[in-house]
């Protein structure tokens, strides 16, 4: 694809021309920080400008100007020091799409710490793993999604600090009291970190054990400027943008995608903790000037089910939608584009190294059913098993460059993963699509077990684990089933324990129990129940089989 981009958008978009196989080059500076780039520089050059709006409840609204959330990402700074809490400490956000979360990670990369993102959403051995692997030494929680794990502390050895939004019980600390500690000190520069420092380390799940943590560096956010330009569809100027998405913040799609990102173009951002619905999320972008949002597919197909949402919400300002993490299907991206009347960009990408491929529709059409064309800076090709790659029409698995722009840092404590995902000179994606002529790339599906569904990366291992912990279980195993609605869902086929039988209400029990223990996310919203399994010739669990009759099944089913 030859972008047409002339030389007055290169320098804001990060770009460079380059004779590699893209033909531009995103450009990091040696030193990076987030802070410094978002709030720091706006701060400076826009103080009174908007940058965070929450809406409580009762529709009441707290506001930040960059200057304001400079101040305060500056009292909870020094707050954080006088803790001991420092240059390349871990520690971990759970406060959901609240203000205190921004103004966190902001504190953080100020002091050169390190945010570690837990969503609201996990069960007690999903947030023990991730707090004990990454040994942080501090949590920012909120009452009422901590109080599920008090009484637990134990199983936090590493943890020294426990800074509570709202009713602060025993040792923990008031996130308030914290913040007004730092009172009187409005100004805390951001220390000065190489673009590859760590900044961010996010835990998602893989094919096979419990979720890994992603090392992402200072460098994660210039390395998006240029893709989420595009995404964005080159409308950063307007003073009047307003971001918002309903993406939990403890994952990229929020995060870096939606809330930083906007930081960066020096936008406002406006959120609220009210659980998404489709008509809910009209009236709440109406009601607060919405132009500039992040949805995955499936919040989008529930969308599209609202009947005349023009009509019923006049006001709405909404122009363009960025949507990723699953195949975006074409009556979708129609009744965007048609009779919403909005822009709608596909990306793809993963937590590993992201935005590979994408739309930009006001540099070339999009193709309802396709991922997009390679973004300018990203060398995105298909190749074979061997990693040669393959010409236009031919399946292959979705590959970049090792040195590409977006690149994460590595695995926490897993060099020999890190590894694993290296193809001679190439970064694997596991996912596998077809290039054709015009350089728009078409998905095929994934070449592992991983299980992706509403948007969410769900590990195999991990459920099947939590399963065969029940009494009941003898054997679990699970796959991706095909959904309409989700892209996939979780689909569990369980041997019963002698003595057992099935049921609707052991259905249901066993449902709960991974909700509780893992994520509501993660939970088999299909159960089957087998005497047997047909064993791999290493003596495992043959998932690919039962994925493959699955797939298979779900096809009769529609004919």
């Amino acid at each position: 694809m030859a972008y047409d981009i002339d030389d007055a958008l290169l320098d804001s978009l990060n770009l460079r021309r380059s004779d590699g196989p893209s033909g531009f080059e995103i450009v990091i500076p040696p030193k990076s920080n987030i802070a410094q780039n978002t709030v720091e520089r706006f701060a400076e050059e826009r103080p009174d400008h908007m940058a965070l709006i929450y809406e409580d409840a009762d529709l009441s609204l707290r506001t930040w100007t960059f200057a304001e959330l400079n101040r305060d990402a500056s009292r909870l700074a020094h707050g954080l020091a006088a803790l001991g809490i420092g240059r390349g400490d871990r520690v971990a956000l759970h406060t959901g799409m609240r203000p205190e979360t921004g103004i966190v990670h902001m504190a953080l990369y100020k002091l050169g710490a390190i945010a570690v993102t837990l969503s609201q959403l996990y069960g007690p051995d999903t947030l023990a793993h991730i707090l004990n692997h990454a040994e942080a030494v501090a949590i920012v929680t909120q009452d009422e999604a901590w109080d599920r794990f008090r009484g637990r502390e134990d199983e936090f050895p590493a943890l020294k600090h426990r800074i509570v939004v709202g009713d602060a019980l025993g040792g923990e600390i008031p996130f308030n009291g914290l913040l007004a500690d730092g009172t009187g000190a409005n100004s805390f520069a951001a220390v000065d970190t190489d673009a590859d420092e760590v900044a961010l380390l996010m835990y998602t799940s893989g094919s096979t054990g419990l979720p890994k943590g992603i090392m992402h560096g200072h460098r994660i956010l210039e390395a998006y400027v240029p893709s989420l330009s595009l995404v964005y569809n080159l409308d950063r100027e307007d003073p009047g943008s307003v971001f918002w998405s309903p993406a939990d913040w403890a994952w990229v799609g929020g995060l870096l995608d939606m809330l930083l990102i906007a930081w960066r173009f020096g936008c406002a951002v406006v959120t609220s903790e009210h659980r998404f619905d489709a008509e809910w999320a009209f009236a709440f972008m109406a009601r607060r000037g919405v132009t500039h949002s992040f949805m995955t597919p499936t919040a989008l197909k529930r969308m599209a089910q609202v009947v005349e949402p023009k009509k019923r919400w006049p006001d709405l300002k909404l122009r363009v939608v960025c949507t990723g993490g699953e195949a975006l299907p074409g009556a979708v991206l129609n009744w965007a584009e048609n009779d919403l009347g909005i822009v709608c960009n596909e990306f793809y990408g993963l937590t590993e190294v992201n935005h590979l491929i994408g739309s930009c529709k006001a540099l070339y059409p999009s193709l309802p059913g396709s991922m997009g064309v390679a973004y300018p800076g990203h060398a995105t090709v298909i190749v074979d098993e061997n990693g040669k790659a393959l010409p236009d029409g031919e399946e292959g698995e979705v590959v970049t460059t090792s040195d590409d722009a977006t690149r994460f840092l590595g695995y926490w404590k897993d060099p020999e993963r890190t590894a694993d995902l290296r193809l001679g000179c190439w970064l694997r994606t596991g996912d596998m699509a077809v290039r054709d002529a015009d350089g728009y790339f078409w998905y095929r599906g994934r070449n592992d077990d991983l299980i992706k569904s509403s948007g969410f990366r769900i590990g195999p291992a991990e459920v099947e684990d939590c399963l065969v912990r029940h009494a009941a279980v003898a054997e679990a195993a699970v796959v991706a089933s095909p959904d309409a609605d989700r892209g996939s869902i979780v689909k569990a086929f369980i041997r019963l324990a002698e003595g057992r039988s099935a049921s609707d209400g052991l259905t249901a029990e066993l449902q709960a129990h991974v909700k509780q223990n893992l994520a509501a996310y993660k939970y088999p919203r299909e159960i089957e129940y087998v005497d047997s399994f047909e064993l791999t010739s290493s003596g495992k669990i043959s998932r690919k089989k039962l994925r493959e009759s699955e797939i298979a099944r779900k096809a009769d089913s529609t004919t």
